[in-house]
């Protein structure tokens, strides 16, 4: 008896239809497109926070004069705008005369603490070290003082002396480092002045009361 052979079954049928508001990978898509959008702008963003400072072209030694061939701008991005106060940035004016205060390597970054003001041909540079609690807290480079000295109680009596003597008045700040955090508990703090050359006498009796914790500085504004 002869069979009849069954036709395969066949699917039904589908229309293909574009995906609707509610399929969970239009959402998908979205979020994606998205988070790229907001990551771009976000490197764009960074970028725009570099700031542009002056780094040191080469090795450079301290009280070497600075030039402009002596730099060169770099971008830095600073977290703290504290931070970014404490380099030369490269739209400030650069003075005319400019010292290092301590060497800088090749790439190292200017910090405004290593200048200083060049002095004048007829001053020499005069550092003391004096008790931080004697020195205003505010001196800076550039800062102008006078220097007074603590008269030796013995040489005062026997001379008729005052208890304190104005030994040089209005000299200019060339550095004056401020004490770190690190080093809070130091008995001294560095002053570097300049100084007339012809006024030896002073020189001699500034450095002889720094030993004797003598010397006084009285801010100038």
């Amino acid at each position: 008896m002869a069979t009849t052979a069954r036709p395969p079954d066949v699917p039904a049928a589908t229309r293909a239809t574009t995906p609707g508001w509610r399929d969970p990978r239009l959402w998908v898509g979205v979020v994606l497109v998205t988070g790229s959008v907001v990551a771009g702008a976000g490197i764009l963003s960074g970028a725009d926070d570099m700031t542009p400072v002056w780094a040191a072209s080469s090795d450079l030694a301290a009280g070497q004069a600075l030039t402009a061939a002596d730099l060169e701008p770099v971008r830095v991005r600073f977290d703290d705008a504290a931070d970014r106060d404490r380099y030369l940035g490269v739209d400030e004016e650069l003075p005319a005369a400019l010292t290092l205060t301590r060497p800088l390597s090749a790439g190292e970054l200017v910090p405004a603490a290593a200048l200083g003001e060049e002095a004048a041909d007829d001053t020499v540079s005069l550092s003391i070290a004096v008790a931080p609690e004697h020195v205003p807290t505010d001196l800076v480079r550039g800062s102008r003082v006078d220097v007074w000295v603590v008269a030796d109680r013995t040489v005062a009596q026997r001379r008729d002396r005052a208890a304190a003597e104005l030994v040089l008045g209005d000299v200019a700040v060339l550095d004056a480092p401020v004490v770190s955090d690190a080093f809070a508990s130091a008995t001294s703090r560095q002053l570097v002045l300049a100084v007339p050359e012809v006024d030896e006498e002073s020189l001699g009796e500034v450095l002889a009361a720094v030993g004797d914790d003598r010397v006084r500085v009285v801010g100038r504004w």
